[in-house]
């Protein structure tokens, strides 16, 4: 990470703006006057790291990591993926996490009360840290869709959230990662916030060289981190 690399400017063409008025909560959440950039300081550029030592034996394997131990129910699926910078070269050792619902559409989460059944076996969250060649690697279950307050008949398709640190704790990025031929995309106003010409950066790719024979389907994530082809991130 200490290679001095050009620096090149965000894409902000390929992120969802701020305000999205299909996207009901950005009318309250977004900001009514201009952005006032702060000039990161040695402090938030140098620390703290994240990394290897921050990772427990089970942590990217959410099919194991239940409160319980027990397996959990649901399809077992795999994804794996990058992290690349801008010019296509791996990020080593970046924390990526993910968190999600289970099969049945839920979070074990206070505020989600949706009608839908916990799993004491699936906590629903992981972590891993990219290798020398930036990968990463989950074993977990394919998340259900479930309803949410959009509108009196929206729903999330099936979706996993995704946050990365770099070599400091101001480096953070989320992104979510969506499942290919899901017919819930095409009304998902989240989704569709993206722009038009980036929206297949946030769908996983299905991978038979990354399928378990009798275990898991395979998914191929690959996440970019800046550049024309950087995949959209939640502002």
């Amino acid at each position: 990470m200490s290679e001095n690399r050009a620096f090149k400017s965000r894409d902000w063409d390929s992120h969802p703006a701020y305000l999205s008025s299909e996207y009901k909560s950005t009318r309250l959440r977004s900001p009514t006057k201009p952005l006032v950039p702060l000039v990161q300081s040695l402090s938030e550029i140098t620390g703290p790291v994240f990394g290897q030592e921050s990772v427990g034996p089970l942590d990217d394997d959410l099919t194991k990591n239940g409160v319980t131990g027990g397996e959990p129910l649901g399809e077992r699926i795999i994804v794996a993926g990058r992290v690349l910078d801008e010019d296509g070269r791996p990020v080593p050792d970046a924390l990526v996490e993910v968190w999600q619902a289970n099969s049945a559409g839920r979070y074990i989460h206070a505020v989600d009360q949706h009608d839908a059944p916990l799993d004491p076996n699936f906590f629903g969250g992981g972590r891993c840290a990219t290798d020398a060649e930036g990968r990463y690697f989950f074993k977990t279950i394919k998340p259900g869709a479930y309803p949410w307050g959009n509108h009196h008949n929206a729903w999330r398709p099936n979706h996993i959230h995704f946050s990365l640190f770099g070599p400091s704790f101001a480096t953070r990025l989320v992104t979510q990662m969506y499942f290919p031929g899901d017919p819930l995309l095409d009304l998902d106003p989240i989704f569709l916030a993206t722009p038009t010409a980036a929206r297949s950066r946030l769908v996983a790719d299905f991978s038979l060289d990354v399928t378990e024979p009798g275990f898991a389907l395979g998914y191929v994530f690959d996440i970019v981190l800046r550049g024309r082809n950087e995949t959209p991130m939640e502002t």
